[in-house]
């Protein structure tokens, strides 16, 4: 019983700047570790002599389905650890315990399902998604086999965030690291040693994944963790609450991949057979290090989600009016250096996967052209984030949906009026206009009624 109060202690006791930085910055590392399975694949990959360029155009072909598969895990991730959160704070422990298990059955239900569909439907998928003929073999092989480790990527990614939302961000980061770590070794063995080509680079982050996967069942297991994993039967009701208020995530990351998939078509189509190949590599590069951004500032908003979670039960909105100034400074600190940094030296990230002379200069002149308004992106998670974690999913949705109608219309229109090089200035121009939409909305609409909630009316 000590220990089952152990979270709400934590949540009651230390200040709301105290626990955005005790739950966020590890959470943050510890997505900036997990990010390093698609970079560290990306800047070997981007290295094999003669077809390394295709083959890195092949995994950014690639990546938007497999991103959106991982949508699922941090659909009943979030979802779970957000409804898990909200009946510890109603002092509903068996509850929160049922939540936990009904979570564990969603992600293997939902990891089965996923990879016989995608395995049985992998080619017309991939050249759906914008695939060339040079680039099919390499995407194939590699899309394939990182389906096989479907399971392990859903539970992995889902069960951690329950880790996150006891207050074990420490056990959070440990988990990422692991596998991490484990991907970093044995992409270049498997890769360069065995001659593996792409196909040892999701090997290696299949095998990196299922490492991850262990620890956090295992840490989940364990008697001191105040909500421990077990399985509970099915609850349809139970489910429900878990889907809805993680379907915000979802539809984010269904949105933002997407997305990616109609920038890759918008420039192939544009670009022509030769110039679109080199733009879908250089979109691959803009990604990846918007991966590099994206990741650790979610990690933060996905470590305090509990914060919000449980004193939005619990109606004590000062301190959740608290967290969203400090999350979003913490969100803020972190994306503002970043984008400074790929202001000021593009093409040390682009060389980092990028070896041809010019498609560097390009990939260089793309990031700097999507990223001048970058900063408006913490805007966007600490209010979409924040809001979700409560389960104002009818607030949070218009918030993120907006950002993104901008970002389309723009893709669709750019080309129209500038060079398809210049189509990159989507991402500054969306930033821009969604976080002051943003802005508007919360302080004009959204807060007013949190304070008529907390006035207790």
């Amino acid at each position: 019983m000590e220990q089952s109060h152990s979270t709400a202690r934590l949540l009651e006791q230390h200040t709301v700047r105290h626990l955005v930085l005790r739950l966020g910055i590890p959470a943050m590392f510890g997505q900036f570790f997990n990010i390093l399975y698609s970079i560290v694949d990306r800047i070997f990959v981007g290295r094999i002599p003669g077809t390394g360029d295709i083959a890195l155009a092949a995994i950014g072909i690639c990546a938007p389905m497999l991103t959106a598969v991982t949508a699922f895990a941090y659909m009943v991730g979030i979802g779970g650890a957000s409804a898990m959160s909200i009946s510890l704070g109603q002092k509903d422990e068996k509850r929160a315990r049922a939540i936990l298990g009904n979570a564990l059955l969603l992600l293997l239900g939902i990891a089965a399902v996923v990879t016989v569909l995608l395995l049985l439907f992998r080619r017309p998928v991939l050249y759906l998604l914008g695939c060339s003929d040079a680039m099919y073999p390499y995407a194939q092989s590699y899309f394939t086999i990182y389906l096989c480790g479907t399971v392990a990527s859903l539970c992995s990614v889902g069960l951690n965030q329950f880790l996150l939302a006891q207050g074990f961000a420490k056990q959070g980061m440990i988990s990422v690291v692991i596998g991490a770590g484990a991907n970093l070794i044995l992409d270049p063995l498997l890769i360069f040693g065995l001659d593996m080509g792409v196909a040892g680079a999701a090997v290696a982050t299949v095998t990196a994944q299922t490492c991850m996967a262990i620890y956090v069942i295992f840490q989940l297991r364990r008697r001191n963790m105040p909500v421990r994993l077990s399985l509970h039967r099915l609850q349809g009701a139970l489910c429900r609450r878990i889907v809805t208020i993680g379907s915000m995530s979802f539809l984010i990351t269904i949105l933002d991949n997407l997305i990616i998939i109609l920038l890759n078509i918008v420039l192939r189509k544009y670009g022509g057979a030769v110039q679109g190949d080199c733009l879908i590599t250089c979109a691959t590069v803009v990604q990846s290090f918007l991966t590099i951004v994206f990741c650790p500032a979610q990690g933060i908003t996905s470590g305090c989600g509990t914060i919000f979670s449980y004193h939005y039960s619990a109606r004590n909105f000062p301190k959740i009016r608290q967290a969203f100034a400090y999350v979003f400074a913490l969100c803020a600190l972190y994306i503002g250096l970043m984008q400074l940094s790929v202001q000021l030296f593009p093409q040390v990230f682009a060389g980092l996967f990028l070896q041809d002379g010019s498609l560097h200069t390009m990939a260089a002149s793309a990031l700097r052209l999507y990223t001048f308004a970058l900063i408006g992106v913490a805007v966007q998670y600490a209010l979409v984030d924040g809001l979700t974690a409560m389960g104002l999913v009818r607030y949070a949705l218009p918030l993120s949906v907006f950002r993104k109608l901008v970002y389309l219309a723009c893709i669709f229109v750019l080309p129209h009026l500038l060079d398809i090089q210049y189509v990159f200035l989507a991402g500054t121009i969306s930033d821009a206009i969604g976080a002051s939409f943003s802005l508007l909305l919360f302080f004009s609409y959204i807060l007013p009624r949190l304070r008529y909630m907390d006035s207790g009316s």
